[in-house]
């Protein structure tokens, strides 16, 4: 497997998003879905890298950057999604580490993330990952269909 930086509004990533949007659309209803739009996760805003195997895309994954007043500055993980036939051989999990290197890289020390109740491998993953739950954060209200998650970053992770 090969990982690297993807344009989020490249043609190949727009037809991944579109499967992850579609998935979660029939997981759950519209006000319970987050989508960031594909844009907002270039630099300098964010990154978004893509996973190809045989050189098939097969997954994605962006983070935002966050520094809201008041609070530590954070990345929020956006758009993970590994295609079906690729589920299984640690796609998502390296994404993952890619995605915590990229926010150690520009200095910042956590991560956070919300995902659908509905998606027992995506909680297993992020748990397994060191990831906590945690209550809404940003603009996310409370939604019995949400789940909160963070993790402290360390350099030693890059």
């Amino acid at each position: 497997m090969q990982l690297a930086p993807l344009d989020p509004t490249s043609p190949d990533a727009q037809a991944l998003i579109t499967q992850s949007e579609a998935l979660m659309t029939a997981l759950y209803p519209s006000e319970s879905n987050h989508f960031e739009p594909a844009a907002n996760l270039r630099p300098p805003l964010g990154a978004f890298w893509g996973a190809w195997v045989d050189a098939r895309l097969v997954g994605c994954g962006g983070v935002r950057h966050r520094a809201p007043a008041g609070e530590p500055a954070y990345g929020e993980i956006k758009r993970l999604f590994v295609l079906d036939s690729a589920r299984g051989r640690g796609v998502a999990r390296q994404l993952m580490a890619r995605l915590e290197a990229e926010l150690t890289a520009r200095g910042v020390r956590l991560a956070r993330l919300e995902t659908g109740i509905h998606q027992p491998e995506a909680l297993a993953l992020y748990r397994r990952l060191g990831y906590s739950e945690r209550g809404p954060f940003g603009d996310y209200a409370r939604d019995p269909l949400s789940a909160f998650f963070e993790k402290v970053l360390t350099p030693a992770q890059m």
